[in-house]
């Protein structure tokens, strides 16, 4: 079930979410086993790594049912508030790693190739060395530029639900996404070209 339309199913988590709200815990976990799944794979897809997207999961769960009786049903409701969440939980995390291992960072970064498009990010699932170091990219890039990326490419939102995850219209995002692509092509030109496998 994809969470933009008036359909049925969505009418469904709505009613979940205000039961949630009420304090129904078997509503909240409803809600959870219905998203936990591509969370994951957002996460996953993110930062190809197994441990931090449960971590990432786990933690933005956890930052959900907190902050719960906030959350407005809004253009795409539950399942965008929980992206942009993931999102926010993985731009604090790169920010981490890079004041903890800033010098590593830019060792695991040194080959990045030039020329990418959008269509590349399809590769993130490959888990390749240029994959890894793809993803090593993006997380220099601030956390804005990261969540447009993330949200519309890595966790296959479409422009309208990607919008909607950040907060933003779509001409807003549109801008955003744009920067974010020149952003990371210039932070990869920086970094020299990927060894291609022959």
């Amino acid at each position: 079930m994809r969470f933009t339309g008036d359909d049925e199913g969505t009418e469904d988590e709505r009613r979940l979410v205000e039961r949630a709200q009420a304090g129904d815990a078997e509503a909240f976990s409803a809600l959870y086993r219905l998203y936990v799944q591509r969370i994951h794979a957002f996460c996953y897809r993110r930062t190809n790594s197994r441990e931090l997207a449960e971590d990432a999961t786990a933690s933005t769960f956890e930052r959900a049912y907190r902050q719960l009786e906030r959350f407005e049903w809004r253009g795409g409701g539950f399942g965008a508030w929980l992206y942009r969440i993931a999102a926010n939980e993985l731009s604090d995390n790169y920010r981490r790693a890079q004041r903890a291992r800033s010098e590593r960072g830019q060792v695991a970064m040194g080959s990045l190739h030039t020329p990418y498009t959008t269509d590349d990010f399809e590769r993130i699932e490959a888990g390749d060395d240029d994959t890894r170091r793809l993803v090593a990219a993006l997380g220099t890039l601030n956390p804005r530029y990261q969540e447009a990326i993330s949200l519309r490419y890595l966790a296959g939102l479409s422009h309208e639900e990607a919008a909607v995850a950040m907060g933003s219209s779509k001409p807003v995002m549109a801008v955003t996404l744009t920067r974010a692509l020149k952003a990371l092509k210039k932070a990869m030109e920086k970094m020299g070209p990927f060894e291609e496998a022959s």
